[in-house]
């Protein structure tokens, strides 16, 4: 019988099950849109209901239920964003909502950790940047506005284990979650005594840890009937979706990896990583890789929401991309004295200089086409100096890559080929090789990656470019 992995993966915009076959091709899938929810206590305040993604989850699972009948399904994996989660009493039940990513509430609380450990001391330990929404910032909340739910909780569960527990009745800490979180140590693989201490936090707060690939339980018998799957199928440790991209991507080890969307993410895949050298650069952090004695170092910044902003600016909605990249491309480089500071959320000087009566919308584009793979240049010589790697090309992936103009551009600044890769599916993909792995059908996640045919184009310096 034909063999499936499923992968359930919670984005931000969409949730979504996917069934893949060992060669990593889509043999189902299903999505529905996601999306976070007003808190009654602020309407300024975002929260997520673990309830509506369960059932957002069941209707893609029961949509593609019938194509999944023809397979033996192996595995179950659960891939998410980071950092969010929720305090949980002994069966499991929110003592309070999960607090979203998107939410301001914990900004104020940054300020008030400061008082009782540095950020650079958070980030030598953890590799973690000072991010409002990471998971130390809402426990700190909690422990300041509901101290008593603090002091209930049999748990803290990352939303992953969350969902996990959902499907298993067991609790679990996905470690590439536990990565994202600013309270564990990144060198000691362990949640960090000094920063508990410090912030008053018990360890007992967080279950076991379980590494992608481990079996963290099997799906119980009323929720594999509620979802339309047969029951006892093995649930395998995934998490943070960041990671599961890039071993999906095929990176090797020291290979640049650039994930190009609203936010563009460079990151690396390494056995070593100067966290001192982290807090010297705006936007660096570092997270676990999903494999054991590795490390994802990255730089964080905004790209393609800066060029969506500059088509909303010059072009009407009804204009394809197409059309603006074409006019882009018949600018000179230089973009004919334009340049752009494109640093539009940090920086006072951000904007364009040079302007003239001459210019033109493309002008605009060019220059902030330009000044974004200025920046990549920038935080690349920052990632090899974090990773202490020399890059010998880049490995593309994520919605901006189909931007030729630009991929392009990337290749000439950097003086490297710039290779892409067509498949979108990196997250979903990735993931499934460590259920494979999990649930006895390869040897390892890499033996399992080895069984997919990758398929790159590439952009070399000098406009180069070959198919």
């Amino acid at each position: 019988m034909k063999k499936c992995i499923l992968v359930l993966d919670c984005g931000a915009t969409n949730v979504r099950a996917i069934a893949l076959d060992p060669e990593g091709n889509i043999v189902a899938r299903a999505a529905v849109a996601n999306a976070s929810e007003r808190a009654d206590e602020n309407p300024a305040w975002h929260q997520w209901s673990l309830e509506a993604i369960m059932d957002r989850f069941t209707h893609c699972c029961q949509e593609i239920g019938h194509t999944l009948r023809e397979y033996k399904l192996c595995g179950i994996c659960v891939t998410t964003f980071g950092v969010d989660g929720a305090l949980v009493d002994e069966r499991g039940a929110l003592l309070y909502p999960i607090i979203s990513w998107k939410c301001p509430r914990t900004v104020p609380v940054m300020a008030d950790i400061a008082s009782t450990i540095s950020p650079q001391a958070l980030q030598r330990i953890t590799g973690v940047g000072q991010f409002s929404f990471n998971t130390l910032y809402k426990l700190r909340w909690l422990q300041q506005n509901y101290p008593d739910r603090l002091q209930r909780a049999h748990a803290w569960l990352f939303i992953s284990s969350l969902i996990n527990h959902r499907l298993t009745g067991k609790m679990s800490t996905d470690l590439t979650m536990a990565g994202t979180s600013q309270l564990f140590d990144l060198q000691q693989r362990q949640f960090s005594e000094t920063i508990l201490n410090r912030t008053g936090l018990s360890p007992a707060l967080f279950p076991p840890l379980v590494s992608p690939g481990d079996v963290t339980g099997e799906l119980l018998p009323d929720v594999a009937n509620r979802l339309g799957l047969p029951g006892g199928v093995p649930v395998i440790s995934a998490g943070h979706d960041t990671q599961f991209a890039l071993f999906g991507a095929g990176a090797g080890i020291n290979e640049a990896v650039l994930s190009s969307g609203t936010w563009e993410i460079l990151m690396a895949r390494t056995s070593q990583v100067n966290t001192a050298a982290l807090m010297h650069y705006g936007g660096a952090t570092c997270e676990l890789d999903s494999q054991p004695e590795r490390f994802n170092p990255g730089m964080q910044y905004m790209a393609s929401g800066v060029l969506e902003w500059v088509r909303a600016l010059f072009w009407s909605p009804e204009t394809d991309w197409e059309t603006i990249i074409a006019q882009a491309a018949a600018i000179p480089q230089g973009a004919d004295g334009v340049t752009m500071n494109t640093r539009l959320l940090d920086s006072p000087l951000a904007g364009w200089q040079g302007v003239t009566l001459n210019a033109t919308p493309a002008h605009f584009y060019r220059a902030a086409l330009e000044g974004l793979t200025a920046r990549l240049k920038e935080n690349l010589t920052a990632l090899e100096d974090i990773a202490q790697f020399k890059a010998r090309e880049l490995l593309l992936v994520g919605g901006g890559s189909r931007n030729a103009l630009w991929n392009q551009l990337k290749a000439d600044a950097l003086g490297l080929p710039v290779k892409v890769l067509d498949d979108s599916e990196t997250t979903v993909l990735g993931a499934s090789f460590f259920g494979w792995w999990g649930a006895g059908e390869a040897v390892s996640a890499e033996a399992a990656r080895d069984r997919v045919q990758y398929r790159y184009r590439y952009f070399y310096p000098e406009g180069k470019n070959h198919a």
